[in-house]
C-alpha cells in the first residue's frame, strides 16, 4: 500500500509550494502548505513570528502546524517548513508521515529565487550566505529523512512534479505511518 501523504522538504526557494500543488493536482489530492497553516493559526508569516516571538516559538509553531497538516484523513501533499527538521519531534513526524521528498538545489541558486522576498525568515541582508548556513544545518537531516532526492536547479517544476509522482507510484512497498527508524528520526 502506498502512502497517502507526500511530504516535500527543502530550503526556501526549492519549489515546495509550486511542485506540491502540481503533484496534488496530478494525484487528485489536496495540497497543504506548512507556511499557510502557520499564517492561519498565528496570523503571522514565519519572518514576523520569528521577529516578534523568537526562534523557539517559530519552531514550536511550525511543528504544531505540521502535526495538524498530517492529522487529516484525506490524501495530501504537504509542503513542510524548512526548519521543522531541526526539532526531534518534527523529524519523527516527517519520518512517520509518508513518502518524503527532498527538493535540493545549491544555496546560490535558491538565493536568486528568493531575493527580495521579505516574508522569508532568516534571510537577512545576504541571502546566499544565510542559505549556505541553513543548508549546513538542515541538509544532513533532509538526507536522512528523504525517500527521494530531486535536484531542482535545472529542472522545471512540472518535470520535478512528474518525477515525484512517478517515484511515489512505483514505491509499492511504502506503508503509510511507518515508524521512524533511528536514521530517519
Amino acid at each position: 500500500m502506498r502512502s497517502q501523504r507526500i511530504l516535500l522538504l527543502g530550503l526556501m526557494g526549492a519549489g515546495k509550494t509550486t511542485v506540491g500543488r502540481a503533484v496534488a493536482a496530478t494525484l487528485g489530492w489536496s495540497y497543504v502548505d506548512n507556511d499557510d497553516v502557520l499564517r492561519a493559526r498565528t496570523g503571522l508569516d514565519g519572518a514576523a513570528l520569528l521577529a516578534s516571538r523568537g526562534d523557539a516559538a517559530l519552531r514550536a509553531a511550525e511543528v504544531a502546524c505540521l502535526r495538524a497538516a498530517l492529522a487529516g484523513a484525506s490524501p495530501a501533499v504537504v509542503g513542510v517548513a524548512g526548519g521543522v527538521v531541526l526539532d526531534a519531534a518534527g523529524r519523527r513526524l516527517i519520518g512517520s508521515g509518508g513518502f518524503v521528498v527532498w527538493l535540493r538545489a545549491a544555496p546560490a541558486v535558491l538565493a536568486q529565487r528568493v531575493a527580495g522576498d521579505s516574508s522569508r525568515a532568516r534571510l537577512g541582508d545576504d541571502p546566499a550566505q544565510a542559505l549556505s548556513a541553513l543548508a549546513a544545518e538542515r541538509e544532513p537531516h533532509y538526507a536522512r529523512l528523504a525517500d527521494l532526492i530531486v535536484e531542482v536547479a535545472r529542472t522545471s517544476a512540472d518535470e520535478v512534479a512528474h518525477a515525484v509522482v512517478a517515484a511515489h507510484r512505483s514505491d509499492s512497498e511504502m506503508v503509510s505511518g511507518r515508524p521512524a527508524s533511528p536514521d530517519r528520526g
